[in-house]
């Protein structure tokens, strides 16, 4: 991956990195030098990657927290300011694509949906705010080729995915006078341990290569070298943008 210096001892904050892309941006951004603080609720997986990466000498801080409890993820967010200091990279991660049909989607599983694929990258950018306003700094939000691909089987996800784009066309408006931009990545079908448990069959892995342009798998390192990019100095003219990363499926 390219090296940027100017992200040498920032504070980087990544929700949902404890496994899957969340984890291949924790590792990129540590090996920037960077202290990178992480939040997720799967307490196991948290525990091994600070394992590994403290034993890499990176410096790492894993705070347990569902992102679903919003009092929990602003305390999560002042552990890692208090320990790390103030935070000038966030990247708003967490997510889970679990298939679900309209017909049987109750109010409880939407609003869970919402609260684990969009809630929290408001309330996690809003919780950063201060620290932002003081230093500039670079948000980042997934989002997803999912709604534009025109998928089905999961359409709270989609809506919600395709709600971050508004999210950051507006943060971005607000806090550029601040030199905090707000960007979007939109992944294609990344090849996580999760995908390829759970979804990658011949059939499957078929189709994928047919909408897909470029013919290879995509990798969570393809992911994190463009957060890498955003987040630093060199996209420091970009804000309000969306950023597809798909092989060119859509």
């Amino acid at each position: 991956m390219a090296i940027y210096p100017d992200l040498q001892e920032k504070t980087v904050l990544v929700t949902g990195g404890a496994s899957g892309i969340g984890a291949a941006l924790v590792q990129a951004f540590a090996d920037q030098g960077s202290r990178v603080g992480f939040l997720d609720r799967d307490g196991r997986a948290g525990a091994e990657l600070t394992e590994k990466l403290t034993a890499e000498a990176r410096r790492v801080l894993f705070v347990p927290v569902d992102l679903r409890d919003i009092e929990g993820l602003r305390a999560g967010v002042e552990d890692v300011r208090t320990k790390l200091g103030p935070i000038t990279v966030l990247v708003n991660n967490a997510a889970h694509d679990e298939r679900h049909l309209t017909e049987e989607v109750t109010e409880d599983d939407f609003d869970d949906r919402i609260a684990t694929n969009f809630k929290h990258q408001f309330f996690a950018s809003q919780a950063v705010l201060p620290d932002m306003k003081a230093a500039g700094g670079s948000i980042i939000c997934m989002s997803s080729i999912s709604w534009m691909a025109g998928f089905g089987g999961m359409p709270v996800y989609t809506a919600a995915k395709s709600a971050v784009l508004g999210l950051v066309r507006s943060l971005a408006r607000d806090f550029g006078p601040y030199e905090i931009r707000v960007n979007a990545i939109s992944p294609g079908w990344i090849m996580t341990k999760r995908q390829l448990d759970l979804w990658l069959t011949p059939e499957a892995d078929a189709m994928r290569e047919e909408r897909q342009a470029l013919k290879r798998r995509l990798l969570p390192e393809d992911v994190a070298k463009l957060a890498l990019f955003l987040a630093s100095d060199d996209a420091g003219a970009i804000t309000s943008q969306n950023y597809i990363i798909d092989g060119g499926w859509v």
